[in-house]
């Protein structure tokens, strides 16, 4: 017991002790949550999904343990001091620190994930024992369970974030949200007009659409600083291309969260071209790559070229009226985020290569 306490005064020095405040923390969701939830569901026999079931009940609740745990997180490995780091951490190890408005969207993200995510196994579980109750015990160990849970994997998130953890939470929560927003929508014929339709007012999914559209456009900027700060640049112009580069990943998140605060029904012309303006900053973004960052695999380059070429294809499919613009939109999303998540890939790669070795003779050449 005085280990545990030994290491929960200071969590960030092993990673044997944030396993151990992670372990802890899940027990105390789970304290917490059986009491109060068998509280709640003494003497009624539950459904497993809707108003007040244990499903919603365990979507809430882990949506809240989700984003405290994952502050707890960041919170645990937090330096003492400016300089001192923790290479374990991804973001505490680079020339930046994560903004307070940075934690806030990605815990947001945590949380959004838990909801929707227990929501989904709810509705898994309902498919699979149709009409079945749930009493007030089972249900309240369900419940707590989940809590424990969502508490250990979020803890540990926030404990050891990475840009490309954050790209992969980034891949989950979209996936999440956009199936959310689809399933809920209020006309099932939305797809008939284009993907911006989840997002209009009159559409009950719009909320779910419009707020995973701000949060993932935030986490874009937030990667598009971060994800380039391990790029060898050993130069002043290579330097400047990297910010190049930055400019243009943070530029793109900012008009994708443009894009959910000016939805498409009243702000037709804004929407549009904010839309437009995205997929124009990533063409450019994968034209000039090979001149401002040369560094990277060839292949890298290729894939862009692939994919602006694809996303080109759309567009005429479109024009002649071969496919709808809900098409053309959802694969160009696709393909643009799935290049960002690449992109991480190779620059977390290319950050962690050693440097190059001189040869003997060339190293006594270079010698005055």
């Amino acid at each position: 017991m005085l280990i545990a306490l030994a290491e929960l005064a200071r969590p960030a020095r092993s990673r044997e002790a944030l396993e151990t405040v992670a372990l802890m923390l899940g027990a105390l969701a789970f304290v917490v949550g059986f009491p109060v939830s068998l509280l709640l569901f003494w003497g009624h026999q539950l459904a497993i999904t809707g108003p007040w079931s244990i499903g919603w009940y365990a979507a809430i609740g882990g949506a809240i343990v989700a984003g405290v745990a994952f502050i707890l997180g960041r919170v645990a490995v937090r330096p003492r001091d400016a300089a001192e780091g923790d290479p374990r951490d991804g973001f505490l190890a680079s020339s930046e620190r994560l903004r307070w408005y940075d934690l806030i969207a990605i815990a947001l993200a945590y949380a959004a994930i838990a909801l929707l995510g227990w929501l989904g196994i709810a509705q898994l579980l309902e498919l699979s024992f149709i009409d079945a109750p749930v009493f007030a015990l089972p249900g309240a160990a369900l419940v707590g369970v989940a809590f424990a849970l969502t508490g250990y994997v979020a803890f540990l998130g926030g404990a050891s974030l990475t840009p490309m953890s954050l790209s992969l939470t980034l891949a989950i929560f979209l996936v999440m949200g956009a199936f959310t927003a689809m399933l809920n929508a209020g006309d099932p014929h939305w797809w008939r007009d284009n993907l911006s339709a989840l997002g209009m007012s009159s559409n009950v999914s719009a909320p779910a659409f419009n707020i995973t559209l701000l949060i993932s456009g935030i986490m874009v900027t937030t990667i598009g600083r971060y994800a380039t700060d391990g790029l060898p640049v050993d130069q002043p112009h290579l330097r400047r291309n990297r910010r190049l580069v930055r400019t243009a990943l943070v530029l793109i998140g900012i008009l994708l969260a443009c894009v959910a605060l000016f939805p498409v029904d009243r702000f037709f012309l804004v929407h549009n071209s904010v839309a437009t303006g995205m997929a124009v900053v990533y063409a450019a973004l994968i034209f000039a790559l090979p001149k401002l960052l040369p560094t990277l695999p060839k292949t890298f380059y290729a894939l862009g070229y692939i994919y602006v070429a694809v996303v080109a294809l759309l567009a005429v499919f479109f024009v002649t009226g071969y496919y709808n613009l809900t098409a053309v939109e959802l694969i160009a999303g696709i393909l643009i985020f799935s290049w960002i998540i690449v992109f991480l890939r190779v620059a977390s790669a290319a950050g962690t290569q050693p440097a190059a070795e001189v040869p003997a003779e060339d190293a006594s050449l270079s010698t005055p």
